[in-house]
């Protein structure tokens, strides 16, 4: 059986024929004028190179037909082909021979297609499976969008109202849209598009405020049903659904409460691995709740120390659409009183809460109320529970309290009768009373449900986020008794919440038990706390121990233990070594360390030094190296260097590099590109350029660009600010009072301080208070210093007393040593005597020797210094040495 004809060597052969034979003719041209194949001159010339398969027969075969036509003309038809013995021209442009091959050919390429697609099929069958033996092997999976309650998602139970069908079931209320739920709504209906983007939105408000439920209605409106939602129960199950690359497109990632994701140590992971994914494939949605003081929080700049704990999470949080949830009911109450004729839980909160509907739906009032008024004989019992547990959400802890550890604080928290009159069963009437359901809704302490599968957690509960918030702000400056931490050291164990304990602890000159929680989570693993004890013996002059301790951390592999060694080496004179272990430190990760030593040697003076230093971290991957370096040129006129600096900033993602190019280019009078590296800037999430976009617009007067440069970045209270801001500065101070009002009540508590700044400059004192006072109760103490500082620039000492002092009520501490100044000021040194002893009870830094200064101490035989016979407290640098100290024989 003779060797089949390969089409693409016969198409070269015919195209080598009509080259060489034929003489080009016809030529390529000539054919693609041929009516019938109507194809171009570079797909036949394709054809005839062998490099491209005819897909349409009838057209291969004109093309043939025309090539023999001129071979008949040249009376080359019947001659015989070279390197095929026997053949001629005529039978290689033969119909027959061409059909023949052709359907060989296409008939090869059906079934190879086939087989490709079978093998596909299997592919993604494959692909399949593993990802579900993947989501199956996880304890948080998705499931689709419809499926999950508002309960579970964790919108909270309402009053029942005056119903006669009064259970104890899950109450929702009918739900009232406002403002902010058309911009969340519309985020969300462009974030589902096919071809969209992944999307962060993040709910923004106080507690009891909606965000959950603004959250949940916003989904069921405008994501369609075949979406999935994945609600992971902590940081450690959203790890494990991202290393699984388990959170497909068309997903809605629900972050309730995303503080809990967020914070240290796992938050970082978990903001890195989340930042990977939002640059991946959409759509896929990723909605937060937060609370402002742990927005603020997370998104805080770095302290002057050199310490981000929260570099990814600030950089996930800055590249969020945000929606805040306003406080106030006020701009829907008319929509609440139509629906409220037939829904009775409206009602009873129009009627008791009015503007502050939320709250009072979710009960939040009523639960402060049950807590600080308790009745019967069990009350101050679970009162004392509580203050337990506020004490510790507000000092440090996150998750679930053991009962073991609110039944071992509390008698501290009781009087000498209450204690004496206590039965033993005094803990479990204690637990009654504080989980009792207030207005049919919620309890002080709540059960805590099991991270999967159905129940709760034994032997832990959880304080209503109402009376979390509420803690913090009115006990801000009470001092927990010693049962308290007594208790935080025989019964948890949480290493990050140790440590944040420890923090508050030393805040509080309770060094001893600082250094022994710092202990307690140096043996339970956890490195950081190490070095918090090498900062607390370097505190107390005692750097060989110091020194001792940080090594520990670094040999357990502690990244940041290295850049401390690297300062104490510095600090102590020994360079060589200093700059030896900052280069350590950057070869095990963290560049950090030779960006820190670029800063000493910057600040006295050595430039070239820190020049080389600070290259050394740009080169290790520490791009805020290059930003230092930059403005180091640009301060002693290297302009050209430092733009070049910027740009390679700018080039490894430092979206600040960008902004630092365009206010060069502005200064040099390059507005045209100062605005379109500025819209480099705002795209890669920097909101700095925003408002120099806006600002730009502004100068021209284009304040239309303003609105569509920021309505689309920033919530309505943002805009509004931002607005508020430029007519401020242009001097129209009462427009800008109205917009700064708009942004206070969108839900920008940041707007305040302007806001009050604003009213005392138009003249309106009573307006400036009023507001100051709102913004401690909603703990946002800058505006009471900012109306501080004013007046005392314009001299008005009696109009700043009567602020500290209702500051003070509020819980703010520190305005307690600046009111104790004063009033040892004015003579009254009774009265600051006691003010710095309040003062030393909250911690406050710098309170302890004020009245050291006022008062001298006494002294015991053994020199220790206290103020009162039981010794309550000690001069903070004489704590005695910790027990336990992890290998530390000193």
């Amino acid at each position: 059986m003779g060797k089949q004809p390969d089409i693409f060597e016969d198409l070269r052969r015919v195209g080598a024929l009509k080259r060489d034979r034929l003489g080009a003719q016809p030529a390529d041209n000539a054919l693609s004028k041929v009516p019938n194949p109507k194809l171009s001159r570079d797909t036949i010339g394709a054809w005839l190179r062998g490099e491209r398969f005819p897909t349409r027969l009838s057209a291969l075969l004109d093309i043939v037909k025309q090539i023999r036509a001129e071979a008949v003309r040249a009376g080359v038809l019947a001659d015989r082909l070279d390197g095929v013995a026997g053949e001629t021209v005529a039978d290689l442009l033969a119909e027959d021979r061409w059909r023949k091959a052709w359907e060989t050919e296409h008939g090869r390429r059906i079934q190879a297609d086939r087989e490709a697609v079978e093998r596909q099929k299997a592919q993604a069958a494959l692909e399949h499976e593993e990802r579900r033996a993947r989501r199956a092997a996880l304890a948080d999976r998705p499931r689709p969008v419809r499926s999950w309650s508002p309960q579970r998602l964790g919108v909270h139970r309402a009053i029942p109202g005056y119903s006669r069908d009064r259970s104890d079931g899950f109450v929702l209320p009918w739900y009232v849209p406002r403002r902010h739920d058309a911009e969340l709504r519309t985020h969300l209906a462009a974030a589902v598009a096919n071809e969209a983007a992944p999307t962060l939105v993040v709910v923004r408000g106080e507690s009891c405020t909606g965000k959950t439920r603004t959250a949940f209605e916003a989904v069921r409106a405008v994501v369609p049903d075949e979406f999935e939602l994945l609600f992971p129960a902590d940081a450690d199950g959203l790890l494990a659904v991202l290393a699984a690359d388990a959170l497909d497109t068309r997903t809605v990632l629900w972050l309730n409460e995303a503080q809990n994701y967020l914070d240290d140590p796992a938050g970082e992971a978990v903001a890195a691995a989340l930042l990977r994914r939002l640059d991946d494939d959409g759509p896929l949605i990723v909605i937060a709740t937060l609370w402002p003081a742990h927005e603020e929080a997370l998104t805080a700049a770095p302290a002057q120390d050199g310490k981000d704990p929260h570099w990814h999470a600030r950089t996930l949080l800055g590249q969020a659409r945000r929606i805040g949830v306003p406080r106030s009911f006020a701009d829907g109450l008319d929509a609440a009183n139509n629906e409220a004729h037939h829904d009775h839980s409206l009602a009873a909160a129009l009627e008791a809460g009015g503007a502050d509907m939320t709250q009072t739906l979710a009960a939040g009032p009523d639960l402060v109320r049950h807590y600080e008024d308790p009745a019967g004989p069990h009350g101050c019992y679970g009162k004392a529970l509580v203050e337990v547990a506020m004490d510790a959400y507000r000092l440090g802890v996150t998750g679930p309290l053991p009962l073991s550890f609110l039944e071992a604080a509390a008698p501290g928290y009781l009087t000498d009768s209450e204690r004496r009159n206590a039965g033993v069963d005094w803990f479990a009437h204690a637990l009654a009373y504080a989980q009792t359901l207030v207005k049919h809704t919620t309890s002080s302490l709540q059960d805590v449900p099991r991270p999967s599968g159905m129940g709760s957690l034994s032997g832990v509960v959880r304080l209503a986020d109402y009376l979390q918030q509420h803690g913090r702000r009115t006990r801000q400056a009470l001092y927990p008794p010693t049962s308290f931490w007594d208790a935080v050291l025989e019964h948890l164990s949480n290493t990050d919440e140790l440590r944040h304990l420890a923090h508050a602890a030393c805040q509080r000159s309770r060094h001893s038990t600082a250094a022994a929680l710092y202990c307690a989570a140096a043996n339970a693993g956890n490195t950081y706390a190490l070095l918090d004890l090498a900062s607390m013996r370097e505190k107390s002059g005692d750097r060989e121990a110091a020194e001792r301790l940080a090594h520990q951390a670094a040999d357990a592999g502690n990244p940041r233990a290295l850049e401390v060694l690297a300062r104490m080496r510095w600090e102590s004179g020994d360079r060589e070594a200093a700059e030896r272990l900052a280069h350590q430190a950057a070869d095990a990760g963290n560049p950090q360390a030779l960006r820190m030593l670029g800063g000493m040697l910057e600040e006295i003076g050595q430039w070239q030094g820190a020049a080389r230093l600070y290259r050394a971290a740009a080169d290790a991957g520490n791009i805020d190296a290059l930003m230092d370096l930059a403005w180091m040129h640009n301060s002693v006129g290297d302009s050209t260097g430092a733009e070049a600096l910027y740009r390679s900033a700018a080039d490894a993602g430092n979206s600040q590099g960008l902004l630092e190019l365009a206010l060069m280019r502005q200064e040099s009078g390059d507005r045209k590109e100062a605005e379109r590296l500025a819209h480099q800037a705002a795209d890669a999430g920097n909101p700095r350029a925003l408002r120099m976009l806006a600002r730009m617009r502004e100068e021209i007067g284009d304040w239309a660009g303003v609105i569509r440069l920021l309505g689309g970045a920033y919530g309505l209270g943002a805009l509004a600010a931002t607005m508020a801001e430029m007519r401020a500065r242009s001097g129209d101070l009462e427009e800008a009072k109205v917009l700064y009002g708009a942004a206070v009540d969108a839900g920008n508590l940041q707007a305040l301080r302007d806001l009050v700044k604003v009213r005392e400059e138009c003249g309106d004192r009573e307006g400036a208070e009023r507001l100051v006072h709102q913004a401690a109760e909603a703990s946002h103490t800058e505006a009471m210093w900012d109306l501080v500082n004013m007046r005392e620039k314009s001299g008005d000492r009696e109009g700043i007393e009567p602020l500290l002092r209702a500051a003070v009520d509020t819980g703010n501490t520190d305005a307690l040593l600046r009111l104790a100044r004063m009033r040892e000021e004015s003579g009254d040194r009774g009265e600051a005597e006691a003010l710095y002893r309040a003062a030393v009870d909250a911690g406050i830094r710098g309170a302890l020797e004020e009245l050291v200064r006022i008062q001298p101490p006494r002294t015991d035989a053994c020199g220790r210094y206290g103020l009162e016979p039981d010794g309550t407290w000690a001069k903070p640098w004489l704590w005695p040495e910790p027990r336990n100290t992890p290998s530390d024989p000193s």
